[in-house]
């Protein structure tokens, strides 16, 4: 049978198509950061914000959708490991760079952050159905699901707002050898460190 052009979007479930919304959002946010970067609007930079908790609702109601309609897929399954990468992982961190951790300590953390993020959501794909058990389904997350990034959105937003960002930012910034650390960027530390904790175990709804 011939396969037609786009074949794959046919064959795509309802939730994947709000997984999909999630990832758009994600890219957004990381768009309005660059252009914060590049113009200085901080309404640009509090629309990229924005998008994160929006991305959050596409991201709850896809899993919603999948089990409403019996649908669940490896597929939707990779697609949301995908999406959430971008939107809780990559554009948390570019809008805290564009914030103003922009230290040589604050890049190795932002990128320690999304390195956790990407091997929470890597471990849980591995582990999904050992963990199901004879229920078929997941009773509890290992580490906090990396959406939980969104808490640190919401404290850069309120920053933001505030005029605490660049020179301004909040507990101000140290220099650590060559380089600089804003320790405000430590928060992704910790967000990232209890992402890939294997002893911390999250009752899933």
């Amino acid at each position: 049978m011939k396969q037609r052009h786009f074949s794959m979007l046919r064959d795509f479930h309802l939730a994947d198509w709000f997984t999909l919304a999630n990832a758009f959002c994600g890219t957004g946010a990381i768009f309005a950061a660059m252009r914060f970067l590049q113009e200085g609007g901080v309404r640009d930079l509090l629309v990229g914000m924005a998008l994160i908790p929006l991305a959050f609702v596409f991201d709850a109601l896809d899993g919603r959708i999948a089990r409403w309609r019996k649908v669940a897929s490896t597929l939707g399954r990779e697609l949301d490991s995908l999406a959430d990468v971008i939107s809780f992982g990559v554009a948390p961190a570019a809008l805290g760079y564009a914030c103003g951790l922009q230290g040589g300590w604050d890049w190795v953390v932002l990128s320690y952050f999304i390195g956790c993020g990407v091997s929470r959501l890597a471990r849980y794909n591995v582990t999904a159905e050992q963990l199901s058990g004879d229920a078929g389904k997941v009773r509890y997350f290992e580490g906090t699901p990396i959406p939980t990034s969104v808490a640190i959105v919401g404290v850069l937003a309120v920053a933001a707002w505030s005029g605490a960002i660049g020179p301004s930012l909040w507990l101000g910034v140290v220099h650590l050898g060559p380089w600089q650390l804003h320790p405000l960027v430590l928060v992704y530390a910790l967000s990232g460190s209890l992402m890939i904790s294997k002893t911390l175990r999250i009752p899933k709804p």
